[in-house]
């Protein structure tokens, strides 16, 4: 009996599921002869979920993420709150349990991203609250062709930070307007500071992506995230007539400056959904996903609670895309 659901039509792929081949085996022991054959679950199927092995502290968590041979990713550039429990281990996104979060790769849309995520269950909820994911590869090829094509040429994201959005000083860790230049210069990011003190950026990037080991393209951006149609309708009416669509929290529009469709929007989110793939947590589990070929997501919860999450493996789209 397959723990896992697929929305769609197809059979189940993906995640890959491993056990233990002994009772109560530590996750850590297990590490060394499980690697290579994670590594390559990975790179075909994309996630591997580790069931039933014992994971008895965030520590044990964190040693064996960082036993992939690459050092724990700070969040940087982040565009969800959330906090860091330690050592490069942070919560999973820290919205409100009612709250659904779409299906998204971590950081698409940046020009720099983790290779690697990693999400342990500590607490599972009583009801609700799976991390559902689904292939990236496989999302592009469903996508339309006229979609495929327009999202080839790249997208420019949009962020005003302050009131509406998380504040500078969370999203780039510093009180220094110093050292945010810096880092929007490296990462080639057009910046603005407004008169009432707020910072406005401007970055293109990538909607299509190459996997920079297989070489195979996947949909890689946040456009049904950052795009304003991802508001409820009352509230995007209400938050343009009073800031207008430049002063909007986020935004997402083609690379030339033109506005994305809605509809194109909705023709996304119905791709989306139909490629997503679903399982229910267990406490314990250590889900392992290939940030580039994997998408993921959270479904809203009641009860307690508390995933966390490591990151690793930075690449980066600097030169282009």
């Amino acid at each position: 009996m397959t723990p896992f659901e697929r929305n769609g039509p197809r059979g189940c792929e993906l995640p890959v599921l491993i056990t233990p081949s002994l009772t109560g085996e530590s996750l850590l022991d297990a590490l060394a002869r499980l690697r290579d054959q994670i590594e390559a679950h990975l790179l075909v199927v994309g996630g591997v979920l580790l069931r039933g092995f014992s994971v008895p502290t965030v520590d044990a968590f964190r040693e064996f993420a960082a036993g992939f041979g690459h050092p724990l990713l700070s969040y940087e550039f982040g565009s969800t709150p959330r906090s860091e429990v330690g050592g490069g281990v942070y919560t999973s996104t820290e919205y409100p349990a009612h709250q659904h979060i779409p299906l998204h790769n971590e950081q698409a849309y940046t020009r720099e991203w983790p290779m690697k995520i990693w999400f342990h269950c500590v607490t599972a909820a009583p009801s609700g609250g799976a991390t559902p994911i689904a292939d990236s590869r496989a999302i592009l090829r469903r996508m339309p062709a006229p979609i495929r094509s327009r999202f080839e040429s790249g997208l420019v994201y949009v962020r005003n930070y302050g009131d509406l959005d998380l504040p500078w000083q969370k999203v780039f860790n510093t009180d220094s307007r110093a050292a945010v230049e810096a880092f929007c210069l490296r990462s080639d990011i057009r910046w603005e500071w407004t008169i009432e003190g707020g910072l406005r950026t401007r970055q293109l990037v990538q909607g299509l992506a190459a996997h920079p080991r297989s070489g195979e393209r996947v949909w890689f951006n946040q456009a049904h995230l950052f795009h304003a149609s991802n508001l409820q309708a009352e509230v995007r009416e209400s938050l343009e007539e009073l800031y207008g669509v430049e002063n909007l929290p986020r935004n997402v529009v083609y690379a030339d400056g033109t506005s994305i469709p809605d509809g194109v929007l909705e023709e996304i989110r119905a791709v989306l959904a139909e490629e997503t793939v679903s399982f229910a947590w267990q406490q314990g589990d250590v889900l392992m996903l290939d940030n580039m070929l994997v998408a993921h997501a959270r479904e809203p919860y009641q009860g307690p609670r508390k995933v966390v999450v490591a990151m690793a493996e930075p690449h980066n789209n600097l030169s282009g895309f």
